[in-house]
């Protein structure tokens, strides 16, 4: 009997920085030993193969696209390799796969078909924003991106300003690197004078920036988000 081969759920770096300074060798080891890939964009994820392994052979490798654009039905057929013995890696656009990400679908579909999985370490901009929050690391919840109009986006704080008094909860968001700056200015005045925000920028990056002050001090504050990976944090 054939035996499966198994899917590597393989980290990347956050940004434009040395790979083997936030990622473990057995990241490169299994990039060495892996010639399929499910990735969100293949030109990024050939970028970041050869950043960490620059003598393995582009033409040889195969890949599969998985992104909001992708339909469901065509996500078991990519595992397929792996039923004939072949070990693929999912590679995300940054950090690690099936954390606020499209992988999780594939990931989904190998447990249903008994494919063994396994995480490896790197960088969860998620979990490193956490750590350096100073918040409750116990009970915390990632939101995603809050509603682009003002006023839903107003109401969606207060929601999540009251959940995190009354469950004690951490609430974690993003938004879209353009629209940082707005999305500071609508917490500093949206949010209760005393209720604390954690901006995490850039992280892993030279020019990281985490830094957490209640709503008030913010507004004493320069800083340019604009552009830049941001994740902000509420607690009140």
């Amino acid at each position: 009997m054939q035996t499966q081969g198994t899917l590597f759920l393989i980290p990347c770096t956050l940004g434009d920085t040395n790979p083997l300074e936030v990622l473990p060798l057995l990241v490169k080891k299994a990039i060495e030993e892996i010639d399929i890939f499910i990735v969100e964009n293949e030109k990024n994820a050939r970028r970041f193969i050869k950043s960490i392994c620059p003598r393995k052979s582009q033409p040889s490798l195969i890949f599969s696209v998985i992104n909001k654009y992708t339909d469901n039905t065509e996500i078991p057929d990519m595992l397929t390799p792996c039923l004939q013995g072949l070990n693929i890696g999912v590679i995300s656009d940054a950090g690690c796969p099936g954390i606020a990400d499209p992988g999780a679908a594939v990931v989904e579909q190998a447990h249903i078909k008994g494919i063994k999985v396994v995480p490896l370490v790197g960088p969860s901009s998620i979990l490193l924003a956490m750590m350096a929050s100073g918040f409750n690391g116990q009970n915390f919840s990632f939101n995603g991106y809050l509603p682009i109009d003002k006023g839903e986006r107003k109401l969606e704080i207060k929601r999540l300003e009251r959940l995190s008094v009354e469950q004690n909860q951490s609430q974690l968001f993003i938004e879209t690197p353009y629209r940082n700056n707005q999305m500071l200015e609508s917490l500093m005045s949206t949010l209760h004078a005393q209720t604390h925000i954690c901006v995490a920028c850039d992280i892993t990056l030279t020019t990281e920036y985490i830094k957490t002050h209640t709503a008030n001090d913010w507004k004493k504050i320069k800083v340019d988000l604009h552009k830049r990976p941001t994740l902000f944090i509420i607690q009140k």
